[in-house]
């Protein structure tokens, strides 16, 4: 496949800086720096971004290199891109895939970042991508996935993560262009497995940082997040996930970062309901968007449709859609019969 002299950045939050920054970051084949491209939909933040060459508003603190050019058109971001990294929250994501159509071409390597299912039709991203492309080509998908804070990433911080595709190529192509020292990708074929853990996994964050908001300690957390894990596994197998997937970066890595990470959004929404604030105005205050709150409603259906038994996942849904305590939820959760581990 050709040379990556061209990456384009679909999506200027905290994540998609962080993953345009070590875009930019390795050198093309010739050694030459390669042009990287970081696409954001509101023209004021990227002319910010271009005149103080720092996204102050989602990741300060790193400056964005000559070889990175921020824009707000689409057909800029897109023309030549050898790869499109996708990095947008998953309940706009089927409207900027639309919007991206024109500019696109079949010989393009689509990597999505983005962790979430859509809500209305309860399809994986990659799910999505198809619906939105099939009548075009079939797009070269790649799913990008783990346990993986961007500013940590920026920073330059050792860290890893999963490239999951159809076609070893594609996945292989990726981790070749991706790659730094400071960031090692691994390569596999379960995009179903990558993508049901990313996004469930926040759900799980959630409650426990619900259960650290409540006063409780490590043993009570680590206890619900490894229970959680069980059941992403349950729902990841029922949808014809490999169960292997959910011990590996993208599965218990991911999970256990964000579910007790300082820098997880998605715990924080948790930790603060457990002190009482109220969902509106937590998510009111915050910059960037906490998967996991869509996500519940996501995962949940999903485990409804297939006959799933998810009981955290349920008691999240309670909190978030049915006006249920923390206390009342994540007392059932606790308190449920005893059981064989396995």
């Amino acid at each position: 496949m050709t040379p990556a002299r061209r990456i384009a950045v679909i999506g200027a939050g905290s994540w998609g800086t962080a993953l345009a920054l070590v875009a930019a970051a390795r050198p093309a084949s010739d050694q030459s720096p390669r042009a990287v491209t970081l696409w954001g939909h509101r023209p004021e933040h990227i002319a910010q971004l271009a005149e103080r060459r720092e996204n102050q508003l989602y990741l300060p603190g790193f400056r964005l290199p000559d070889n990175l050019l921020p824009t707000a058109e689409l057909s800029v971001a897109l023309e030549g891109a050898q790869i499109a990294l996708l990095v947008a929250p998953s309940h706009v994501t089927r409207g900027l895939l639309v919007a991206m159509r024109p500019y696109i071409t079949p010989t393009m390597v689509f990597v999505s970042a983005t962790k979430g299912i859509e809500t209305d039709t309860l399809m994986r991203m990659s799910e999505v991508a198809f619906d939105v492309w099939h009548d075009r080509f079939e797009p070269r998908y790649v799913a990008l996935s783990g346990p993986n804070f961007a500013y940590e990433v920026a920073k330059g911080d050792p860290a890893a993560t999963v490239v999951a595709a159809f076609a070893p190529r594609w996945g292989e192509y990726v981790q070749s262009e991706l790659s730094l020292p400071s960031f090692r990708l691994y390569y596999n074929q379960d995009i179903a497995g990558v993508e049901i853990a990313g996004a469930a996994k926040n759900v799980i964050a959630i409650a426990a940082g619900v259960m650290t908001g409540l006063g409780f300690g490590h043993n009570t957390v680590v206890t619900l997040i490894t229970r959680g894990l069980a059941e992403i596994t349950r729902l990841a197998t029922a949808l014809g996930a490999r169960a292997e997937t959910m011990s590996g970066l993208a599965g218990v890595g991911d999970l256990f970062l964000t579910a007790t990470g300082a820098l997880s959004r998605n715990r924080y929404v948790g930790v603060e309901l457990g002190k009482g604030r109220q969902l509106d105005e937590i998510l009111a205050g915050m910059t960037n968007v906490a998967e996991g709150v869509k996500a519940t409603k996501a995962i949940y259906a999903l485990a409804q449709r297939h006959g799933v038994d998810m009981p955290m996942t349920r008691g999240m849904h309670q909190v978030l859609y049915e006006g249920r305590s923390v206390q009342d939820a994540m007392a059932e959760v606790l308190g449920r019969p005893l059981r064989r581990e396995y």
